[in-house]
């Protein structure tokens, strides 16, 4: 009868062991909650002045732009915004773009046509 009473010790630590893997596997701590660190945002390196190539290709593309704004400049040119609004206010005053709407804070131009002062297509007036 003892060697029966070894084996069973030994089957019930064997069976204990499988019974806690399974336990374990399913029904284990819960990872905690990994706080995200927000949205990254890719950074910007606009120019602040305009080198020679940059302003010639202002005076060349612009002035063709259907709608122009400083953020359509900015973006296209890889320059700050600062340095759009000037520009912008330069070719405005040049006469080779016209001012469609003048808001707070959005202005908003287009090409000169050559027709004049005839309303640019999609204009109600």
């Amino acid at each position: 009868m003892p060697p029966k009473d070894d084996k069973k010790k030994k089957d019930t630590g064997k069976s204990a062991k499988k019974d806690k893997d399974p336990v374990n596997k399913s029904e284990g701590k819960t990872k905690k909650k990994k706080w995200s660190k927000g949205k990254v945002r890719d950074k910007f390196n606009n120019l602040a002045l305009f080198d020679k190539a940059t302003y010639d290709k202002f005076c060349k593309e612009v002035s063709n732009y259907k709608l122009i704004t400083p953020t359509v400049v900015s973006e296209r040119l890889k320059i700050r915004g600062s340095l759009a609004r000037a520009a912008l206010q330069e070719l405005l005053s040049k006469g080779l773009i016209k001012l469609v709407s003048k808001h707070r804070a959005q202005v908003i131009y287009t090409r000169n046509t050559k027709g004049g002062d005839a309303p640019a297509a999609g204009e109600d007036e």
